[in-house]
């Protein structure tokens, strides 16, 4: 994402030969503006592009080619690579566009206040650093969850970036001792099959798969890629040396690169961040198909070269840096400043304009002058030097002054926190005493709490207090970030382990879509002995109303189910929810969320026996 397409004439770079000419290779900034336009739907609008997270192994691999590319032109020029002059360059790419972004922010979090500035200290410290996913990863964060967003979570792909740009040019020299192509490109396929390998095996089964996915070490396979591609198609970075082809093998790569460009747009679409096969294969199959794209693309005279080169997608591939860093502080803020009350799409509309306005202004007047004439004849100009210097200053010095505001956890962070507690000291007291019921036992007379078993995610955890409160002895297994997708798995596993009781209350219609087949699996499972009560989802999401409606369609449908409608009961104290508009922030909102878990167990507890099934829990006094 922070590579250009076209390979800059070198009178622009010190250290490497002025006459080398200019290499554009076609097709790179519409692959960028499908990447880029990827992230930001998966990030604006998550139900329309469940995937698009994806769009930054696209940008790896790229980076890797684009990166690979240089060192192989000024080493076929001049016989050496300038190591400062690479660096040089890096520099004056990266660091103007990366500097306003941090500067803006984190002057509007100051104002702003509250939650996004939480850990706001260690994400400009990574920022400046470039080592934003190491600092991510041993804070323990998650970038698939929600309860605290960092205002510049998005940095973590850029420090890995960054990172290969440091190591790669010492192994490229390495490699150059190969006599031979094939050796060099049998060993960059070796490093990106470890570094895919480490991802597979280190990735959990389920739950946080942060540390693979924001290590450097587990998710550089994508730059390898790109790195080894540019190495089997050196003739694309040495006009000198371009291979010559039939036209026909030129229009059938065209033919499979198309293929793989919508291959990777289906899977940006398809492929949840949940899905056990992002980090055990999927993530590796987008970068291979990113390659096969770039291959297809950038042959002399294809046709798929010149469709991504079309206008729109140019404009948007050279700008794509600038739009991904912006994206998302800009996201966070505005969603944050906007009253909780507002349309779903004030938000996310309002985001891309604030962000494609600032990505275009300083794509216009500070990047694109800073890497034509360099950092220090960008400011000579006395009247701009003086602008330039106290507006940075400023920025500097109220960013630094948001840092030191940090409230250690956000509102959503808190609650969580106290229903964990809460959870821990139940299960403890529940051991001591071992008088938990299983589904086998007599079925009670009065509906309590020990007859509930509760499966949910970081929503049930803010409102578990308020559960055990309400229904003492309730059992309540719930978790950060989960979804439905995993329901059946764990339904299953409490019921192989004997802990399963009368009655699962469901929460787990937050964090994505619901399918109603995942719904019908867990019915399934639990058996005609057992009743089920789902509880929907509230969040600022588009895709909740779509979920809600599977939610309740389901529970109509099913004589043993029943709807806890937690969305339409918080929907007029939205203000009691913790910042995020998701989580219970209080005894109100918590009481709220209880009260509806407790009208659908009402509910319940009023069914009449089954006429043909003995064992069916009796459940006919309210509770």
């Amino acid at each position: 994402m922070s590579t250009t397409t076209s390979l800059p004439r070198t009178a622009a770079t010190p250290g490497t030969p002025a006459s080398l000419p200019r290499v554009r290779l076609a097709g790179l900034d519409g692959l960028r503006a499908i990447a880029v336009i990827a992230v930001i739907v998966y990030h604006f609008v998550p139900s329309a592009a469940v995937g698009g997270y994806v769009g930054v192994d696209v940008f790896f691999v790229i980076s890797g080619f684009l990166i690979t590319g240089l060192l192989l032109r000024e080493h076929h020029a001049t016989g050496r690579i300038n190591l400062r002059a690479f660096w040089g360059r890096r520099a004056r790419r990266l660091l103007p566009a990366l500097a306003i972004v941090v500067a803006a922010c984190g002057t509007w979090a100051l104002f702003v206040g509250g939650d996004v500035l939480v850990g706001l200290g260690r994400q400009v410290l990574g920022a400046a650093t470039f080592s934003s996913n190491w600092l991510y990863v041993s804070a323990g964060t998650n970038y698939f969850d929600g309860t605290a967003p960092e205002l510049f979570r998005n940095l973590w792909s850029l420090a890995v970036e960054e990172q290969f740009y440091l190591v790669w040019p010492g192994v490229f020299l390495l490699l150059l001792l190969l006599p031979r192509r094939w050796a060099r490109v049998a060993v960059i396929g070796a490093l990106a099959v470890a570094s895919a390998l480490a991802m597979a095996l280190l990735a959990p089964a389920s739950g946080d798969a942060t540390r693979v996915y924001y290590g450097t070490d587990t998710h550089a396979f994508g730059l390898a890629i790109g790195a080894g591609l540019a190495m089997l198609l050196v003739g694309r970075f040495t006009p000198s040396v371009t291979p010559t082809g039939r036209r026909w093998i030129t229009q059938l790569w065209a033919l499979v690169g198309a293929l793989a460009v919508g291959l990777i747009v289906i899977i940006a679409v398809t492929m949840p961040a949940d899905d056990p096969v992002v980090t055990r294969g999927g993530l590796l199959a987008v970068s291979v198909l990113t390659a096969v794209a770039i291959t297809g693309s950038t042959r002399a005279g294809s046709w798929l070269g010149a469709g991504l080169d079309i206008l729109p997608l140019r404009w948007v591939g050279e700008r794509s840096y600038g739009l991904y860093l912006w994206h998302w502080p800009v996201l966070v803020l505005l969603t944050a400043s906007v009253a909780k009350d507002a349309a779903w799409w004030i938000v996310p509309v309002g985001a891309l304009v604030i962000t494609t306005t600032a990505a275009t202004l300083s794509y216009r007047f500070v990047e694109t002058p800073i890497r034509r004439v360099g950092f220090r004849a960008f400011v000579v100009p006395p009247g701009r030097l003086l602008v330039a210097g106290s507006a940075i200053a400023l920025a500097a010095a109220l960013t630094i002054t948001a840092t030191t505001l940090d409230p250690g956890e956000s509102s959503a962070q808190r609650a969580i926190a106290e229903g964990q507690a809460a959870v821990a000291a139940a299960a403890a007291r529940a051991a001591e005493t071992r008088t938990a019921p299983s589904a086998a036992d007599e079925p009670a007379q009065l509906l309590t709490g020990d007859q509930v078993y509760a499966i949910g995610d970081s929503v049930m955890l803010a409102a578990a207090p308020w559960l055990q409160e309400k229904l003492p002895g309730i059992l309540i297994d719930a978790e950060v970030s989960r979804s439905m997708f995993v329901a059946p798995s764990l339904v299953q596993a409490a019921v192989d382990s004997g802990t399963m009781r009368p009655i699962l209350v469901l929460g787990l219609a937050t964090n994505g879509d619901v399918d109603r087949e995942d719904l019908e699996e867990v019915l399934d499972i639990l058996g005609p002995d057992r009743l089920l009560v789902v509880v929907n989802g509230q969040a600022p999401r588009d895709w909740i109303p779509i979920g809600n409606k599977v939610v309740e369609d389901f529970a109509r449908a099913e004589r043993d189910v029943e709807l806890a409608n937690w969305h339409a009961a918080i929907a007029p104290r939205i203000d009691e929810l913790a910042s995020d508009e998701v989580h219970p922030g209080g005894p109100i909102s918590g009481g709220i969320y209880v009260g509806a878990v407790s009208d659908a167990l009402q509910r319940l507890s009023e069914l009449p026996p089954r006429i043909d099934d003995a064992n069916t829990p009796s459940l006919n006094r309210a509770i």
